[in-house]
């Protein structure tokens, strides 16, 4: 419980593409696909209408046209020796079967093809469906998810009808394989063949799903279970172009490897392959294991002794005109590196107009080369964000004014405000946002020097996921909307504070917005004086 006025709750916080390749990366664009979706799901219906009264004026034409020839080829003679009937017959050949002709080489289709094709530039591509694949896994590992409970669309703190089917499972699979992700192929092709095995309709065989398991387990290192797998393939398909060959390599190699350990063959495990069965294999990030613990709430290193030595407060900005009859409330989120979160910084109208005005620009996600100074995007950061300048609406010229008041610090050399939105699995790893010793040139071209300090505004709940976290110190921070929280990047000295890695832990239910200020050093000589020592 904090003290001295009013509580606070933990919360959790989050991360999400328009070009071809970049949809899934943001909410916000893609509900435009949900609409388009509804559009096209219209047209198709009215199409089937059309089809339907073709089909019926047709069906009118055969009854009628078959009642006439069962007369007619009864008595062919006596049916044409009746000047009207004759008549008729010449009529029929000469005009109606021609109209029969153009209703069926009607195309009702025409104005469905039309539609499909003004929207088609807007659909996601292979690149998109393997992001949002890959997203999907990022969140299983994340937060320890297993595939089936992913499957069943039993996420945590909820229960869903979105649910995966076996060929969504392989899939899925199919995706880790083609990437020489073996670890997830695993995951994904097991329950794609669970979900067979219970009798699941799907289009992929069995023989197709062994196949791909089978090899994806080999390369785990599970030379047993692969084997089991192949012979399993080779039963259900004795002429597979693979299996075979496959199945005398695998027991010919764990022959080997059993006379050089000097062990007797064990059958493979019945146990099914799960959450944990393999390990996983490591990756660029050294803090992985921890960084996804916090994102859990797990390893948290608030002890009651920390926690004893945080306050709330109303903070007025030094006596700040704009904030001495409205002071704002302040509460102290982490003791040091010192992180404070102010309440009721942004109103719903206020995140309203920021969110109007940051749609139509958002873009993929930047960061910035610390080699070469130039934005680009990176797989470690995904989300989508958009910049915009106090000329752009009274709201942001207000907003960068608060930030001001509330820091006490010039915001005239800090970067533009950046709004970002993070969809299903976005995030940011781990990262600095100021630059070090080693990046030189990294804010050079702004002039500006480093980023002293980043005022990061919370503009949504998130249902689950997306914490912000610290691993250096195993701090969570968990947003609520309307709410910022505010750290120093430097010390006094300008001498980076290293404990301020952080990350945006991925979003799993929901969307997350968030806007931020970058104050950078220019300007804060007499706000931020220097300190006596290097990590004052």
């Amino acid at each position: 419980m904090r003290k001295f006025l009013f509580f606070t709750s933990w919360v959790l916080f989050s991360c999400c593409w328009t070009a071809k390749g970049e949809i899934f990366t943001s909410i916000s664009q893609m509900t435009d696909l949900i609409y388009t979706e509804k559009e096209l799901v219209q047209s198709l219906r009215e199409y089937i209408k059309a089809e339907e009264s073709k089909l019926a004026s047709v069906k009118s034409w055969a009854k009628k046209l078959d009642a006439l020839t069962r007369v007619s080829t009864s008595d062919p003679e006596g049916y044409l020796a009746h000047p009207v009937n004759a008549y008729k017959l010449m009529k029929r050949l000469n005009t109606e079967w021609s109209e029969l002709e153009s209703l069926v080489l009607q195309n009702p289709s025409d104005g469905f093809i039309s539609n499909m094709s003004i929207h088609r530039q807007y659909f996601p591509d292979e690149e998109d469906e393997t992001g949002a694949a890959k997203a999907l896994m990022r969140l299983q590992d994340t937060y320890q998810l297993d595939s089936e409970a992913f499957a069943r669309g039993k996420l945590p703190g909820m229960h869903s009808n979105a649910v995966l089917t076996v060929d969504d499972c392989f899939d899925m699979g199919k995706t880790a394989y083609n990437d020489a992700d073996y670890y997830h192929a695993v995951l994904w092709m097991q329950q794609s063949l669970r979900q067979l095995d219970d009798g699941e309709e799907a289009v992929v065989s069995k023989a197709d799903i062994l196949d791909y398991l089978s090899y994806s387990v080999y390369q785990m290192g599970d030379l047993p279970r692969a084997i089991e797998l192949t012979r399993r393939l080779v039963a259900i398909d004795s002429t597979h172009q693979r299996a075979g060959g496959n199945l005398r390599y695998f027991e010919k190699l764990l022959f080997k490897q059993l006379q050089e350990l000097n062990q007797s063959y064990q059958p493979a495990s019945e146990e099914p392959i799960l959450l944990g069965t393999y390990n996983r294999p490591p990756d660029h990030l050294p803090e992985r294991e921890a960084y996804e613990a916090l994102c859990r709430g797990e390893g948290l290193q608030m002890t009651e002794a920390r926690r004893s030595r945080l306050f709330c407060r109303y903070h007025d900005g030094r006596r700040n005109p704009r904030l001495l009859l409205r002071p704002l409330k302040e509460e102290d989120e982490w003791d040091s590196p010192h992180i404070v979160r102010y309440l009721g910084i942004l109103s719903d109208e206020e995140i309203g107009k920021i969110k109007e005005l940051a749609k139509p620009r958002l873009a993929r996600a930047t960061v910035r080369d610390p080699k070469t100074g130039v934005l680009t995007t990176a797989n470690y950061r995904v989300s989508k964000s958009a910049w915009l300048e106090g000329e752009d609406d009274p709201v942001i010229e207000r907003v960068n004014q608060r930030i001001e008041d509330i820091t006490g610090l010039t915001v005239d050399t800090a970067e533009l405000l950046q709004v970002a939105n993070y969809g299903v699995g976005g995030q940011y790893e781990p990262h600095y946002d100021f630059s070090r010793k080693d990046e030189p040139d990294a804010f050079k071209r702004l002039g500006t020097g480093n980023r002293v300090a980043t005022f990061l505004n919370y503009m949504s709940d998130v249902e689950a996921g997306g914490a912000t976290v610290f691993p250096d110190f195993g701090a969570a921070i968990w947003p609520r909307k309307g709410t910022a929280v505010f750290w120093y990047n430097l010390f006094r000295s300008g001498e980076g504070d290293y404990r301020t890695r952080h990350a945006a832990c991925p979003v799993l239910v929901g969307s997350k917005w968030v806007s931020n200020k970058w104050i950078h050093e220019r300007g804060q000589e007499f706000r931020r004086p220097c300190g006596l020592t290097e990590v004052d």
